[in-house]
């Protein structure tokens, strides 16, 4: 600790933010982890003790290869490291193989990926103007924003708790959003187009970046009214553009489109006969779906209305992976999913399209189409939340606004990880670390944002404003409000 306040007086406090999480998370190397852990042993072993014809044949273990390429090759190459850890948890027999060389492997192979996602915060913090006069380091937007990402309290407990390798991929996607504010437009591209095939999970978010930088990229001016005007179109850009994402994944699909293996990846990365709900239910639409389900059966039971001998022993309600019928209300297939999800997610991408706000707006449509496809997504993970709790982390040091919004949604979302962690020993660590996180977010985004005076609030078109604010804007303690260092509007962060 000592080292670490000197670091954040000599003005290295970046350093200091990311070798204090690092510590941390070394800390967090003997606790719980999930079948995850085995997951990801049996895909090194997969990866490196077969030949790549038979990645997406083998079936020994339950836990088959089920991500793109990209990390079936992140996989090989961790495994030619491993080797010198231990040779036996690269033998694909070994099944729920343990020892603690494994276990220091693995849960340090996480540890220096993340020195990726590192790097995309510090590449964040850049897009960030921080000369705010009268604030104290501590109380500076790129500082409150270095902390709301690299501590992160469900990207750590994730990780390394629960363990996944979720830091250096969202690593990729923060590092592409900051290249797009930089107005780096292909470098962005390519990041994003790469992150698709480590995880497909971010298929989610691709019509933020499509709808994005065909309005703001292919189209090189506007009207005076912010319409598009039409005849700016550069052939040249959409060309380049189609190109970037044509060559990652011909490198990507490629080899196995080869092979004639194409079909069969494809369905490994989408399973859809996995059900409508992962075993831990996400808090979305479909949990209420499923829960509403639930009571009616039980309410016609009662009620004689049901016969109880035609009535499924499993259930969506039963909480295992696999595909089952809904009870009374009519069963729910990964085509109504989907349906709902782009209905839910195009009045975002509209708003993109027709009023473009330049970066922000896009940052703002990115993180509507990852809580669209939380809430209405098929067989959605609660982990996916981060989709959207992290970039809105960037949004938060902008407006006060989006600071409560944030405050919210990181509160409940984080709530939601918790059946993660299930065993008793880390029940203390991850209240201790959640109350912390929260705590920081709450008092932090406070101190960075002026309270607004009665007055003004009043002037508004109506009250949903003071809701707002209410979080970022209680007083501090001996009931006296903060006063404002400086001009209300002020804060030019991630400007459009």
């Amino acid at each position: 600790m000592a080292a670490l306040g000197i670091a954040m007086g000599g003005g290295n406090w970046f350093s200091a933010l990311a070798l204090g999480v690092t510590l941390l998370k070394c800390l967090l190397i003997p606790t719980y982890h999930s079948t995850d852990f085995e997951v990801h042993r049996n895909w090194l072993a997969i990866t490196h003790s077969l030949p790549v014809s038979q990645w997406y044949y083998e079936a020994t273990s339950e836990w088959t290869l089920d991500y793109p390429p990209f990390f079936a090759w992140f996989e090989y190459a961790l495994s030619h490291v491993a080797k010198y850890f231990d040779q036996e948890m690269l033998n694909v027999r070994n099944l729920n193989y343990s020892s603690s060389r494994t276990l220091l492997f693995q849960r340090f192979s996480v540890i220096f990926t993340d020195a990726l996602f590192v790097y995309a915060v510090h590449e964040c913090c850049k897009c960030i103007d921080g000369k705010k006069a009268g604030k104290e380091l501590t109380e500076k937007p790129k500082f409150i924003l270095s902390v709301l990402l690299l501590w992160n309290f469900g990207l750590l407990i994730v990780d390394h708790i629960h363990f996944q390798y979720n830091g250096f991929l969202f690593g990729l996607m923060l590092l592409s959003i900051a290249r797009l504010f930089q107005k780096r437009h292909m470098e962005g591209a390519f990041l994003f187009a790469v992150l698709l095939h480590f995880k497909h999970i971010y298929l989610y978010v691709a019509p933020a970046y499509g709808v994005y930088l065909l309005r703001s990229y292919c189209f090189t001016a506007n009207k005076p009214d912010g319409s598009i005007r039409w005849n700016s179109f550069s052939f040249v850009r959409v060309i380049s553009l189609g190109l970037i994402v044509f060559l990652v994944s011909a490198l990507s699909l490629g080899p196995f489109l080869a092979l004639n293996q194409l079909p069969q990846v494809l369905s490994r990365l989408f399973p859809f006969k996995r059900g409508l709900c992962h075993a831990y239910w996400a808090p979305n639409f479909w949990a209420l779906y499923n829960a509403l389900d639930k009571v009616l059966s039980i309410i016609g039971l009662e009620l004689k209305l049901l016969d109880p001998n035609k009535i499924p022993k499993a259930s969506m309600t039963s909480g295992l992976v696999q595909q089952f019928q809904h009870t009374v209300l009519p069963s729910v297939t990964p085509l109504a999913t989907l349906i709902c999800t782009l209905i839910a997610i195009l009045p975002s991408v509209f708003c993109l399209w027709f009023k473009p706000q330049g970066p922000r707006g896009f940052l703002r449509c990115l993180i509507l189409c990852a809580l669209s496809s939380f809430l209405f997504g098929w067989h959605v993970h609660e982990k996916a939340i981060l989709l959207a709790v992290l970039p809105m982390s960037l949004l938060s040091v902008g407006k006060a606004g989006d600071a409560s919004i944030f405050l919210i949604l990181t509160t409940t979302g984080h709530y939601s990880l918790f059946p993660l962690l299930f065993t008793a020993p880390e029940l203390p660590t991850k209240i201790l670390l959640m109350l912390l996180f929260t705590t920081y977010s709450i008092s932090s985004l406070r101190t960075l944002f002026s309270v607004p005076s009665f007055k003004k609030i009043k002037e508004k078109k109506d009250g949903r404003d003071l809701v707002l604010l209410l979080p970022v804007s209680l007083p501090k303690q001996g009931g006296r409000a903060r006063t404002s260092r400086e001009l209300p509007g002020r804060c030019t962060a991630f400007p459009a």
